[in-house]
């Protein structure tokens, strides 16, 4: 039975919803409680909403993750500059509801659409876009304290992955040995309700950048030969690929090993892969993966390698400016081989990809190099 608190109803959560849709229903109900408290007591009502942005970042020196710190903007419905955000947030937090309750998800893209509508007697609409719709849930998401994946919603798929790991996905039972040339492709929301880990027989987890590098280990039976797990995220990795890694790293006590590009943005992958990200420093302890090694692509390749001047592509402004940026991170500043590597590489003058080591062989980067790293322990941490 539905149970009255003042003017606001307060429904039970069905029987067979899970603890955390449960937790997660119930701070939205508190979201709509507050503002309807204020509201009878003729206040203004305000949500606070966590600022996203890196001087309210804070560096854990102790767990090795990205923390989001106190400062909040409030967002009140009196205000003229914030009330069309305020009535976003509660129109996207209705939507949210409905589906916890119902038990579905939708993409990111049919939630911009299920709240798009005219405003009645305006031309105004509920939103100008999907990047306004994004924002708001992401809005959202720091102020109940949850992701976006406990909301329901999930983004485009991207990433994939093929090893020696069964896993049950919403209760089908995948082998992952058994995927093809294509792999498993990993979904948006990975959570233990989602993806249950029935066999493992890994003993590690190779990340690369890319599905063309993936291709090239999953066709050279790269993690049957080695005993791991073969993941790619499409660039920089999904939140449903870093928790699912983030998963495998803790939840199986699988090392995760990363080949990246050799350039500012295979560095920045990196340190969102291993310290968390700006934007989701308030979940850095279920996504971030302190223990994650670096394997190169590495500057000092070119010469190791003995690689031609073919695989270079030379840096401009914004490559300089951004790897000076990853070098002060804190997490980065006052360590010796990261800063060794970003020097040699802003000395070099170019990057390197990953696919830069075809040039020595179509399966040098397999059969040689990825190998040879691992058992020399070559990596930056």
């Amino acid at each position: 039975m539905a149970k009255k608190s003042g003017s606001t109803v307060e429904k039970k959560p069905p029987s067979s919803m899970s603890k955390r849709d449960a937790e997660t229903l119930k701070n939205i109900q508190n979201l709509a409680s507050d503002v309807v408290t204020s509201s009878y007591k003729q206040k203004d009502p305000l949500v606070e909403v966590p600022t996203r942005t890196l001087s309210n970042t804070v560096w854990n020196k102790k767990d090795k993750i990205l923390t989001m710190g106190d400062a909040v903007q409030e967002r009140t419905l009196f205000n003229v500059g914030q009330a069309k955000k305020f009535m976003q947030m509660m129109l996207h937090s209705a939507g949210t509801k409905d589906l916890i309750e119902q038990q579905k998800t939708l993409s990111l893209r049919a939630m911009f659409y299920r709240g798009l509508h005219t405003i009645a007697g305006t031309k105004e609409k509920t939103f100008a876009d999907q990047d306004e719709s994004d924002g708001i849930l992401e809005d959202l998401e720091v102020s109940l304290g949850s992701l976006r994946e406990e909301l329901h919603i999930y983004a485009k798929k991207r990433g994939t992955m093929a090893g020696n790991i069964t896993i049950i996905d919403s209760g089908d039972e995948i082998d992952c040995r058994r995927v093809g040339s294509g792999g498993y492709s990993v979904p948006g929301i990975t959570e233990p309700d989602v993806i249950q880990f029935k066999k493992c027989d890994a003993k590690f987890v190779l990340h690369v950048e890319k599905d063309t590098v993936w291709g090239r280990f999953n066709e050279d039976k790269f993690w049957q030969k080695h005993n791991c797990i073969l993941t790619e995220g499409s660039g920089q990795p999904t939140r449903g690929m870093r928790r699912l890694l983030r998963r495998l790293n803790q939840e199986l006590g699988l090392p995760i090993y990363c080949l990246l590009d050799c350039d500012p943005w295979g560095h920045y992958i990196f340190s969102v892969i291993k310290q968390g990200s700006i934007s989701l420093a308030f979940e850095s302890n279920r996504l971030a993966i302190p223990e994650a090694k670096f394997l190169g692509v590495r500057a000092i390749d070119y010469e190791r390698c003995k690689l031609t001047d073919d695989v270079q592509i030379a840096m401009n402004d914004n490559d300089i400016s951004r790897a000076k940026q990853i070098a002060a991170y804190p997490w980065f500043e006052n360590h010796k081989g990261w800063q060794k590597e970003i020097e040699k590489m802003l000395s070099n003058g170019f990057k390197m990809e990953v696919e830069s080591l075809i040039t020595k062989d179509i399966s040098y980067v397999t059969e040689e190099y990825v190998p040879e790293r691992l058992e020399k322990k070559d990596w930056l941490d």
